[in-house]
């Protein structure tokens, strides 16, 4: 079986290798050998393997009826949409990680895929080597998911850690990161949250079976967190992640991605360094985790190849995913509740004036008439004071916190 890859970067040629390296346990599972026969790129690559393998025009692999299966890792939209069109009216299976085309065109291209009686496959496009797609649409399909929720970036994960650990600055550990490689010389899809961004409007897709759009999912990235934030979490025994969520509310879902204080029991909050996981909620499974590498060249190629095998396993049934291009409309944010973590230079008389007393639980564990504040943490920053409040809507939030003197604030988990 014949199979083109469009673009010879870090993912292009990690799956090159994998197919290479595990070429005999691949040929069992599909029944036959899988063979690169091109490879798309822009440039050339003089002294390679498989140098004699580069092709510059996509309409190469395009005519050519021998090639079954396409793997798309150019990224971006343009041009790997017209690319990836092209190979499926083509009567090309197609798998791709590009979370970006994913998001923006995912829905069209299944509905194409499905009207050819093909496959358009995605496991790479969330998550790296983490097989979440695929749980999705197979083994969870029982259920009705309530909340999806995970640490989706492995640099900004990375970035965080140190700071949690090292006590260093956000500057100090990008340009670590950019060092390592795991931050891009433009990091702002990362730390501005627009990576997570669409992986997460990806997996809402998939579990409402709608398109969701990802501009209309609240967004903040990381890039307001310091060593202070850090200092006022190990004293509340937490740690602070970047999180991608997406809860049902009634017959729609509410989405957001922002930094979260996370208590030593929360389940995402040992995740550290460039790891990614995905906590699930189902009505009948209740809860569920997926972790793993969550980038990089060979998780990531791991995770295209088991697309290129199921589809050679497949090549001419439709493996069906629900995912149609009727939008649907998200709760806005600010319906949601969360708690809130709150740093402030007014003084406690200031602080209760807006949010009340400090509140204790009663017998049923509600909070008391109008005290919003569950505890004060003081002594970690001079000339400051931080507090928790009880769950409340984020429009109550912000129209409370702007009556006193906002230093930052970050929500709990």
């Amino acid at each position: 079986m014949k199979v083109a890859v469009m673009g010879y970067g870090t993912i292009g040629s990690g799956v090159v290798e994998v197919l290479e390296v595990n070429k005999d346990l691949i040929t069992s599972r599909v029944g036959k050998s899988v063979e690169v026969k091109y490879i798309l790129d822009l440039r050339d690559f003089p002294g390679d393997p498989y140098e004699d393998k580069v092709v510059h025009d996509y309409k190469t692999i395009v005519e050519d009826e021998e090639v079954e299966i396409v793997v798309e890792a150019m990224g971006g939209v343009e041009p790997a949409y017209t690319f990836v069109k092209a190979m499926l009216l083509a009567g090309k299976h197609v798998t791709t990680s590009n979370k970006n085309l994913v998001a923006a065109k995912g829905a069209e291209l299944i509905a194409l895929a499905q009207e050819k009686n093909l496959n358009f496959m995605f496991e790479a496009s969330v998550g790296g080597g983490i097989p979440i797609i695929r749980a999705l649409n197979k083994c969870l399909t029982a259920d009705r998911i309530d909340e999806i929720t995970g640490i989706l970036n492995g640099t900004t994960n990375y970035m965080l850690t140190r700071m949690a650990n090292e006590g260093v600055s956000f500057d100090s550990v990008l340009k670590d990161a950019q060092a390592k490689g795991y931050a891009e010389a433009d990091p702002t899809a990362d730390v501005e949250g627009f990576d997570p961004c669409r992986k997460i409007a990806i997996l809402s897709s998939l579990v409402c079976g709608k398109q969701v759009n990802y501009e209309e999912i609240y967004t903040e990235g990381i890039t307001k967190i310091t060593e202070a934030d850090f200092a006022y979490a190990k004293k509340m025994d937490s740690s602070i992640k970047l999180l991608a969520s997406s809860k049902r509310v009634g017959e729609s879902f509410c989405g957001m991605v922002a930094p979260f204080m996370l208590s030593k029991e929360h389940p995402l909050c040992g995740v550290n360094d460039v790891f990614n996981a995905v906590f699930v909620r189902g009505n009948m499974l209740g809860d569920a985790m997926f972790y793993g590498s969550g980038a990089g060249k060979l998780p990531t190629a791991s995770a295209v190849v088991a697309d290129v095998v199921d589809m050679a396993k497949h090549t001419h049934v439709n493996v069906p995913t629900i995912w149609s291009s009727e939008e649907i409309e998200l709760v806005d944010y600010k319906e949601s509740s969360n708690r809130f973590f709150v740093r402030t230079t007014s003084d406690k008389a200031a602080i209760e004036a807006v949010f009340g007393g400090v509140a204790t639980d009663d017998a049923h564990g509600v909070m008391e008439g109008s005290c919003r504040i569950v505890e004060y943490i003081e002594g970690v920053v001079p000339g400051e004071i931080g507090f928790t409040t009880s769950s409340m809507t984020e429009a109550e939030f912000e129209n409370a916190v702007a009556k006193i003197e906002l230093v930052g604030r970050i929500r709990l988990a």
